[in-house]
């Protein structure tokens, strides 16, 4: 990591926090995508942001300056910062009155870098890296084809850590032009983001993931390949995790869901296929957008999945609310499992009113889990113990007979009796630079929940 970088100096400052930055490594093919689809959510909404970017070397970027004409004419400001031999400075996109240029010194660390900065009213987003140098190929060497060349650093949506990176990049500019940063620093005063909604959030995630896999389809290397579809599942943890954070009343839930339910699913002996598949539901299960999915189906055609195909779950393609999952052919066992943890199980929930071990399990196992977990974490401003919290919210849990599976109620049962005994479950946190992981269950276990594996 380059010393005085921007990307250099925003780790320094979270290396001694409670949350440090985990950085990855991305292809440029990657990058270029995640750019233009966050730069084309700027053109496609009307907010006014500040967009602030680094061109690691602009002369290379010369075929972008037109792109950043059509932004200027939305964003409240863009700065641009890039070789002061670039070639920016003669292209007609400098002259417009809220576009300001910073010829980077050649010596400068940031000249290495490549940035994409946009703090908007509604949301915020970035991408924040810089190349691997010569020694950091190792013996391979720098690659040969130009899509292949590789970036560290991170991208993210979250709004404390883009807000912070926004004064660090006005700091640096303040070394060249003090007029511009003071005039920064007034805008970022005056852009006060709100919370980001679920629907904003959600557009720019679908945005994203639409890009990623367009650049799937463009290119024939298989590294570049997983490259671009690990970030298509960052895409969707990040959201995640920001709808989470959302929630300063429960604000550690996807992580203590995802402890109970790999839990409850190795009581269960499950396959090791299914226990991934439901740790990634249970971190995902709170998107906001699912959370509101209005069920269109009627209770004449809730059972029709099974009528034909008794062992097959029903992949509900008509709840419009799963459908941001969707967009991506290897979540859409993960949008089920998510969209089915409000069935009953005597037939009475919703969307599709199935009923008993018409439900799919993973989503049985994860409507247990949640709701036990949102139980525990009420009762934890009262006075009573850890043990009585467990029993109570067990108790609760027991008393809805109607809506949970009994078997897997004497589960948790066991489950809770290791609780009170001192048992921990380890908490885990997704790692949103290296989503394969998360990914790599075998699709054709994905078939046997009924959910093709088709392109869009």
């Amino acid at each position: 990591m380059l010393e005085g970088s921007i990307l250099q100096k925003l780790e320094t400052s979270h290396r001694q926090s409670q949350r440090p930055i985990r950085f990855g490594v991305y292809f440029k093919n990657t990058l270029v995508a995640l750019c233009h689809a966050l730069e084309d959510h700027i053109l496609s909404h009307d907010d006014s942001p500040l967009v602030i970017t680094a061109f690691q070397q602009g002369k290379w970027y010369l075929q972008e300056a037109d792109r950043y004409a059509d932004i200027a004419k939305i964003a409240k400001q863009v700065v641009i910062m890039a070789s002061a031999d670039s070639g920016w400075a003669e292209h007609p996109t400098s002259q417009l009155p809220n576009v300001d240029l910073v010829g980077l010194k050649p010596e400068d660390a940031v000249s290495e870098e490549w940035h994409l900065i946009i703090l908007s009213p509604n949301y915020t987003a970035m991408v924040l890296c810089q190349e691997l140098s010569q020694a950091d190929y190792g013996v391979a060497g720098q690659p040969e084809a130009d899509l292949e060349r590789k970036f560290y650093g991170l991208w993210t949506f979250e709004p404390e850590l883009v807000k912070e990176t926004v004064t660090l990049a006005i700091s640096h500019i303040n070394d060249y032009n003090p007029e511009l940063a003071k005039r920064l620093t007034e805008y970022q005063k005056e852009i006060r983001s709100h919370l980001v909604t679920g629907e904003e959030l959600s557009a720019v995630v679908t945005r994203v993931v639409d890009y990623l896999q367009t650049g799937q389809k463009n290119t024939t290397h298989k590294i570049l390949d997983r490259n671009l579809v690990s970030n298509e599942i960052q895409a969707f943890l990040r959201m995640a995790q920001i709808m989470d954070a959302a929630d300063i009343t429960n604000p550690m839930a996807a992580s203590e869901v995802v402890a109970l339910t790999e839990t409850i699913c190795q009581l269960l002996d499950l396959p090791a296929w299914q226990i991934k598949r439901s740790r990634l539901a249970a971190l995902l299960h709170r998107i906001d957008p699912l959370q509101r999915a209005e069920s269109i189906l009627t209770a004449g055609s809730a059972h029709r999945y099974q009528d034909d195909t008794p062992d097959i779950p029903p992949s509900c393609p008509l709840v419009p609310g799963a459908q941001v999952l969707r967009t991506m052919p290897r979540l859409r066992a993960i949008a089920q499992i998510i969209t089915h943890q409000t069935e009953s199980w005597d037939g009475r929930g919703e969307p599709a009113r199935l009923a008993g071990d018409e439900i799919p399990l993973e989503s049985r196992i994860l409507a247990l889990a949640a709701d036990f977990q949102h139980r525990v974490n009420q009762k934890k401003s009262t006075n009573l113990s850890q043990e009585e919290i467990f029993a109570q919210a067990l108790e609760e849990c027991k008393q809805q007979s109607t809506r949970f599976d009994p078997k897997l109620v004497e589960v948790l049962t066991l489950l809770v009796m290791g609780l009170q005994q001192g048992l921990e479950l380890p908490l885990m946190t997704a790692k949103v630079t290296s989503g394969m992981w998360l990914l790599d269950f075998r699709l054709d276990n994905e078939e046997k929940t009924g959910v093709e594996a088709t392109s869009r």
